[in-house]
């Protein structure tokens, strides 16, 4: 029962509570709050377009009724097909206030993979970059999407199909927006989809009271503790909102205490350094491939305003502890490193500002929520296993997901007894710290993205001449993990690696596609002839190491 005890509670600072407070009902009565507080003051800063609070609540309301006025209702569906800016809060938040479900879709995916999420998401709307409007329009005849609202940051205008109108165009007219009841604990807000064994991308349903409880917990973790903190503070957004990290642990974040945020739409290394330098934002938050691409150029970064900053964060991926203290020392500041999955929105554990940090170590879990590591029995019963031992990571609190779309199986097989199994191989330290150790899923963590190889696998299939295919993560110090695949080829046929990578890239989002191949005459099984993932991964791993 030492979990259950909450060891790292004697870590926490006076100024943070052990549980969370939840003060709105909604993730639009949250923006009406902040609104009320914050009024003209700065809320995004977008290439030198700025918008206040009030300003952004009138571009809600106004994109909230024209989706009502096109025939929108409670509990449908808006897929998101956007980069960083500010048309992201506003798109979600004119979902929210009418009860409907965001659908997050990672600009990154190919038509294949926009087909699936639309389709298995019953999306009837989608607001879409302009440059992604053609790859939307060819498949959307094989979905259930109706109209498609485009996004332009330039002059130029393409025309639009049918029933399709830009950003602006549908702002336009008297607002009128019905009221809707929201239950904040089954009303569900963003579907973010991850992979998982099957090889198709799950709905994770994430309801407003998963958001508001995890935004909150972070935000009590960082600025609770912060005595100095200014009235009037300036942060980067540059991590993914597509993301639920970004979206939850930046982007909701930075509006309940009111930062003027800086919306950067994708990670440059000299822009975003410039940006820092220029603004002198109060926190950055990224995953570790940012910091390794920041630790690439050490003259850049090594008399930034990084180290004047009151917090920067890491999460998304493991963050080798080598990269850590190379970019604490070219830069002189701090690099906290946490975890989170989709599937608790998705915080669970990181180092505040407030405990001495412990490199390796993800930290400690935030307010309201219990981490305990586990082994099953044989009777197949789950117990705890002592203090500094390893076992499954699992997780309790009001941030864990309602479960998956549609998926009653998976779900069940992943939420137990109000616990989410996280598969992630984790001890706790006498101090209450966690430590990452390993993964019992297959999945694959790629420049912070999740990879899973069953998905990856099955594109392979598609290509003749695949008879067998296997797919892994390799270390890489760079990206964390690169995806790998081994084929074994048809008998009769020839396959090249340029040929089975530019397949793969033509139908996987770039960060999925193998970016090395290995033919194999053979490929491991076991006794019944299943095929063993886990041996090629070691032997990669081994070599590696040698």
């Amino acid at each position: 029962m030492v979990y259950q005890q909450k060891p790292w509670l004697k870590l926490y600072d006076p100024r943070v509570s052990e549980n969370v407070c939840v003060k709105h009902e909604s993730l639009y009565d949250f923006l009406e709050g902040a609104v009320k507080r914050f009024g003209d003051k700065s809320a995004f800063t977008f290439y030198g377009k700025v918008f206040s609070f009030t300003e952004t609540k009138i571009i809600v309301d106004r994109l909230a009724s024209s989706l009502h006025k096109q025939g929108f209702k409670k509990g449908d569906r808006v897929a998101i097909m956007l980069p960083n800016s500010p048309h992201y809060i506003f798109t979600l938040f004119a979902i929210f206030r009418l009860g409907g479900i965001a659908v997050q879709v990672n600009p990154m995916y190919v038509e294949r993979e926009i087909a699936y999420v639309l389709d298995d998401s019953g999306a009837k709307f989608m607001v879409a970059l302009d440059a992604f409007y053609p790859k939307v329009k060819r498949v959307q005849s094989d979905t259930t999407l109706k109209r498609v609202i485009v996004v332009s940051f330039g002059e130029e205008r393409q025309e639009l199909g049918e029933g399709d109108h830009y950003f602006e165009e549908v702002l336009q007219g008297v607002i009128d927006v019905p009221a809707v009841e929201i239950d904040p604990h089954e009303d569900v807000a963003v579907l973010q989809y991850t992979g998982g064994t099957t090889g198709v991308p799950k709905g994770v349903m994430l309801t407003h009271y998963n958001l508001l409880a995890n935004f909150n917990q972070v935000c009590d973790f960082i600025y609770n503790t912060c005595e100095n903190m200014p009235e009037s503070f300036k942060m980067i957004t540059v991590l993914p909102m597509f993301h639920v990290y970004g979206l939850s642990s930046v982007a909701l974040c930075g509006i309940r205490e009111g930062a003027n945020q800086i919306v950067l739409p994708r990670f440059d290394v000299k822009e975003v350094v410039e940006t820092i330098n220029r603004e002198k934002p109060f926190l950055f938050a990224g995953v570790p491939t940012m910091y390794f691409a920041l630790n690439s150029q050490p003259e850049l970064i090594k008399d930034s305003w990084l180290d004047k900053m009151w917090y920067v964060g890491s999460g998304g991926a493991p963050l080798p502890v080598e990269q850590a203290k190379t970019f604490e020392k070219l830069t002189g500041a701090t690099l906290f490193d946490g975890y989170g999955l989709s599937e608790a929105a998705p915080t669970v554990a990181f180092n505040p500002p407030f405990v001495p940090r412990k490199y390796g170590s993800i930290g400690i879990p935030v307010p309201s929520t219990v981490v305990r590591i586990v082994r099953e029995t044989e009777d197949g019963e789950y117990i705890d296993v002592p203090v500094g031992e390893s076992g499954e990571l699992i997780v309790s609190g009001p941030q864990v997901m309602k479960g998956y779309w549609n998926r009653p199986k998976d779900t069940e097989e992943v939420l137990k007894d109000g616990w989410l199994f996280t598969g992630d191989i984790a001890k706790m330290d006498e101090d209450g710290y966690f430590y990452i150790l390993d993964r019992q899923k297959d999945m694959i963590i790629a420049s912070g993205y999740n990879v899973y190889p069953r998905e990856v696998e099955e594109v392979l299939y598609m290509l003749e001449g695949v008879e067998e295919a296997i797919v892994i993560g390799v270390p890489d110090t760079y990206r964390g993990e690169t995806v790998k695949a081994f084929i074994k080829p048809k008998q009769g046929y020839t396959l090249s690696m340029d040929k089975i990578i530019q397949f793969a890239m033509d139908n996987l989002a770039p960060y999925k596609a193998p970016k090395e191949v290995e033919i194999l005459a053979e490929l491991p099984k076991s006794s019944v002839g299943k095929l063993l993932r886990r041996v090629l991964r070691d032997e990669e791993i081994s070599k590696v190491k040698a």
